[in-house]
């Protein structure tokens, strides 16, 4: 089973990654991570692991796990990946807006925040109910074509959502939530995998989102996952060294891994 998955056809990443939502402010993942400096390490290490695709978003925070992605990893070969359309006022009060301005100004901030000039993938954190799947996806072809973004992806998607957004340009991922226990978008891996796009998991371990601590055991829970489909892409993510390394093990269980 290969290790690797290229991402829009030509970003190699490693299919054990790393997901930056923890790296905030609690409770609610809001505001900054209270050890800057332990967090800089903590993303390091795992750059040193082999880890080399960080998934962040602009609600974490918000703006600051972009911010500390951009501190720690902006000399290092990796491919970092923000999400937006979402804006973040308090830790339980978030808004949609996936307009073309928007999205637009989003990407303007994450490129400053990553401290990169193109961001890896930009992904549609939610779809917006006001907006139609098709304009944003036009925005973010546009913001493409610019040069400020090299892959589109989209979150919390369906399939007929996914073929709208096709119909006006490439999908690189979807990110939906998937685990051993939560099987709901089983069908959308499989659909995704004929078509080359990664399915980026998230709650991958099966934790509440606004609260610590997995539900399944982590090792099992991510060779499960790997073993699913060559397309899926898991992002853990932790405030703890131990487990890092404990999830980049993961590998071991798998069978047939190269």
């Amino acid at each position: 089973m290969d290790r690797t998955f290229k991402l829009g056809g030509d970003l190699t990443i490693d299919r054990i990654g790393f997901g930056a939502m923890r790296l905030t402010g609690q409770p609610g993942n809001f505001g900054p991570y209270p050890d800057w400096e332990g967090g800089k390490a903590l993303l390091t290490r795992a750059a040193d692991l082999g880890v080399n695709f960080f998934d962040s978003a602009r609600a974490y925070g918000p703006q600051h796990a972009d911010r500390l992605l951009g501190e720690a990893l902006a000399e290092r070969d990796v491919v970092l990946a923000t999400k937006g359309g979402i804006d973040k006022f308090a830790p339980d009060r978030m808004k949609r807006d996936a307009s073309p301005a928007t999205l637009r100004q989003q990407i303007e901030d994450a490129r400053v925040n990553l401290r990169r000039d193109v961001i890896d993938l930009f992904q549609l954190h939610w779809i917006d109910p006001e907006v139609p799947v098709e304009t944003s996806m036009e925005a973010l072809v546009q913001a493409r074509d610019d040069g400020l973004i090299r892959h589109i992806g989209l979150s919390n998607v369906d399939r007929e959502t996914l073929d709208r957004a096709l119909a006006v340009g490439p999908v690189a991922s979807v990110q939906n939530r998937l685990n051993s226990a939560e099987r709901a978008h089983e069908a959308l891996v499989d659909y995704t995998a004929e078509r080359g796009i990664a399915f980026i998991p998230y709650g991958p371990l099966g934790a509440h989102p606004m609260k610590h601590g997995a539900a399944l055991e982590p090792v099992a829970a991510l060779a499960w996952l790997l073993e699913r489909a060559p397309n899926i892409v898991v992002i853990p993510g932790t405030t703890s060294l131990a487990h890092l390394e404990q999830n980049a093990s993961a590998w071991s269980q798998v069978q047939g891994a190269v």
